[in-house]
Parts: structure tokens; sequence; C-alpha cells
């Protein structure tokens, strides 16, 4: 075969076969097919798109291209794994993984780090001191057999063909695709060992996905994915035009995640991971029904299981369990400014671009990827679409350790608020479900 073949049947518009795109995968990862010719199929990609039966094909390719982990001797039963496409202050996986945990299902979670304005599991992490997240494989299944929990990053031999490919994504302005979206998310799943896994789709102005229209069709085709490969795929679309919760920052969603854990926290957030908690005990075959296994999720908010089991995980991977047991304790930002409301009215919008993108302005995000984060910096949101607000009221908070940032931030999150005289109906917090 010749790479350039392959460029000119994809951008004539033509389909690939399972051969032509393992063959470009394997090519590619070994250095053999130079980034220019990756970055033209990317283009042709982008432009021409690939049918299900492609995507599936190249998601696959992609999961083989290293190493794959096999906790088949380890787990008993179906290994599941949840995967969000990102958004402003979600920090689902720390509340969600120990619930599924105390529930007696296992759970092998493989993270990432943030950029833009989506914050990253593995950032509100590392904002507890001494927590490791880079595993070796004998640690990773060695944890797996003391806790039944474990949540940490991807280690390079792991889908190393999505690494070579997204960098060349990022700087050919073909991240937008579908096809190469979801391929790349289900080929990290495919390699961590995921025999059944829930999607989170984020829609909305703080998501990838913007449109209804959009999120479903990627969901789609992540669910087509999943069961092509003989996977149990489900995908729930949830909002993403105002923050998850109310905290934005990484110790400051650490904070929150743990008050959710001990059965407080905000209600959306709480109720959020119940559901997802559900569909991951559902398709794990503990429970017969996503209600029984919400109810049953519910339970360990309420005995304390699920916090137990956080402690858990953070002692397992080198974490400091006092700053769990007293949150207060983590990184504090040195200026903490509260933004009233100068009117009466309900609340209309509370923009979640803005909130993000404020917070990147704070440090709490970064623009590239190795650009330095500010752990404990970020903003906490005090009202929610719909709320009913009078002047005086706050509508949020900065914690800032750089005075000069203050105002930035502020105007951005500023820019994303609008109070109306006329009632507003809440935000819903989900949408649909794709099996």
């Amino acid at each position: 075969m010749r790479t350039i073949d392959l460029i000119l049947k994809k951008r004539d518009g033509g389909e690939l076969t399972n051969s032509e795109i393992e063959w470009f995968v394997q090519n590619f990862t070994s250095g053999d097919i130079p980034d220019y010719q990756v970055a033209a199929m990317s283009m042709a990609i982008f432009f021409r798109g690939m049918t299900t039966r492609e995507t599936t094909d190249l998601t696959v390719a992609m999961a083989h291209s290293g190493d794959t982990l096999d906790l088949s001797d380890l787990i008993p039963g179906v290994v599941v794994d949840k995967h969000s496409t990102g958004g402003v202050g979600d920090k689902t996986t720390l509340v969600l993984a120990p619930m599924v945990s105390a529930c007696g299902v296992v759970v092998a979670k493989i993270s990432g780090r943030g950029l833009g304005h989506g914050g990253g599991t593995l950032d509100k992490l590392e904002a507890i001191p001494g927590f490791q997240i880079q595993l070796t494989s004998d640690q990773f299944r060695a944890q797996i057999k003391e806790t039944g929990i474990v949540v940490a990053g991807q280690s390079t031999s792991l889908a190393p063909a999505d690494g070579k490919l997204y960098k060349i994504r990022d700087v050919t302005g073909t991240v937008a695709s579908n096809a190469l979206i979801a391929s790349s998310i289900m080929s990290k799943k495919f390699a961590a060992g995921a025999q059944a896994i829930v999607l989170d789709v984020k829609t909305g102005n703080g998501a990838f996905m913007t449109t209804l229209e959009d999120a479903r069709e990627l969901a789609e085709l992540m669910v087509a994915i999943g069961q092509n490969s003989g996977r149990s795929t489900v995908a729930v679309i949830s909002d993403m035009n105002q923050p998850l919760g109310y905290a934005v920052g990484n110790a400051l969603e650490v904070r929150e995640a743990i008050e959710t854990l001990r059965g407080e926290g905000p209600p959306d957030l709480r109720e959020h991971c119940i559901r997802m908690a559900g569909h991951m005990l559902h398709l794990s075959g503990k429970v017969d029904s996503v209600s029984s296994g919400s109810e049953l999720a519910s339970k360990t908010l309420k005995d304390g299981s699920a916090f137990h089991k956080l402690i858990k995980m953070v002692s397992a991977q080198g974490g400091d369990t006092k700053y769990i047991d007293n949150p207060e304790q983590l990184d504090q930002a040195e200026i903490v400014s509260t933004i009233k409301s100068h009117q009466d009215g309900f609340l209309s919008r509370m923009g979640a671009i803005n909130i993000g993108k404020a917070a990147v302005i704070l440090g709490a995000g970064r623009e590239r990827k190795n650009d330095p984060i500010d752990l404990a910096v970020g903003i906490v949101v005090h009202q929610k679409v719909g709320s009913r607000i009078n002047a005086g009221d706050p509508l949020f908070t900065i914690h800032a350790n750089n005075s000069e940032k203050v105002a930035a931030a502020t105007k951005e999150a500023l820019a994303g608020i609008e109070i109306k005289t006329e009632k507003v109906s809440a935000l819903p917090l989900h949408y649909d479900v794709v099996e």
C-alpha cells in the first residue's frame, strides 16, 4: 500500500477498508508515515467523514496500536467504564467512582487532564497532596485487587496512535470531526479493558457539542462503535449550559465532591452522579434496572460507604487522607471576591463557557497542554438558571492568587450572566439516553 493512495481515496469520498485502516494506523504509529501525510488524511476525513464501519475499524486499530489492559483475571463479571466529553465544574468521576465501587463493582478508570475551559479529573485529584496519578500496569492491577477502585492517568503505551493523531489534529484544525472524536474516546476505553461503557455526552454553550442535535449524533456514533465491537454502550446526553454543581476550579471542586460524598453538596451534581451510577451498575449486571442501580448508589451517600471508598483510593495512591477528612485544609486562594447582583429578576443565563474561561484566566485551567495551573483558584457560582434573584444577592465568588487577573475574570464571568424580569424555567439536567 501507499499512503498517498489512501489519502486520495478518502479525499475523493471513498470508503477505506479495514486492512487499509489497520495499515495506516500501524505505520503512522511507528513513524513510517510522516506527520504531513497524517495531517492530510485528517483533513480528508474532516471533510469527507467516515462511515460507522470505518470509524469502528479506526477505533479498534488505535486501541491495538499499543498495550491493552486485560483485567478479566482480577474483576469478576463485566468491566464497566465511564467517560464524559468534558464540561465546566464536571467533577463527576470524583463522586461516581467511589459510589459504584462501594456498591461492589470494581472501578478501574483511566482519566485525563483539562484543556481550555473544560476541567480534567487528573488535575482535580492532584489538588490532594501526595496523590499519584501515574501508575505502572503492576501498580494499577495491585490497587484494583486491594481496593476495587483506581483512577489514574493514561500510560503512553495505551493507544499511542490516538495520542499521536490528536497532536496533529490539534494544530491542523481537524479536532471537530465526529469520526475522529468518537474513535479517540472509544479507543482509549477499549485499550483500558472496558467491556461496557457509559458515556456522558455534554451539550450546551460550555460543551464541545453546543447543540442537542450534534450531541445526539456523536452519542449515537459512539454507541454504535461500542455495540459493533461487542461492548454494551449507553450514552446519557446531559446539560452544559451552566456549570455542574457550584464550584469550578481544582481544589474547590474536590471540596464539593467530598461534600457530595458526605450526603450534602449541590442537588444537580448529586442527581447526575446517581443517574450515571445507575447506568453503570445496570451494565455491570449488579442490578436488573437503571432505577434499581440509582437507588443502590444513593444509599452509599447516606451510609457513608462511598466517602470511605474515596479515602481508600486516596490512601492507596499516596494521597494524604487528612485532606479528605478536613477538605478546608486544601489549598486556598489569597483573594476572595464576591460579585453581587445589581438588579431584581430571574437568572436566565449562567454561561458555562464564560465561567470556564474566567477560571482559565485565573489560572485554574490551561490554554496549552504544558501550561502550569494553580490548584487553589477558581470560581464558585451561587445561582442556577431559573433562580429568583434580588439586588444584592451573590452571583459568584472569585478565588484568585493574582489581583491583576480578578478584573478580567470578573468581566468574563459577567458576560455570561443575564437576568430577566419575567419568570424563567430551570434547565433540564438530562435530555436523552441513547442505547
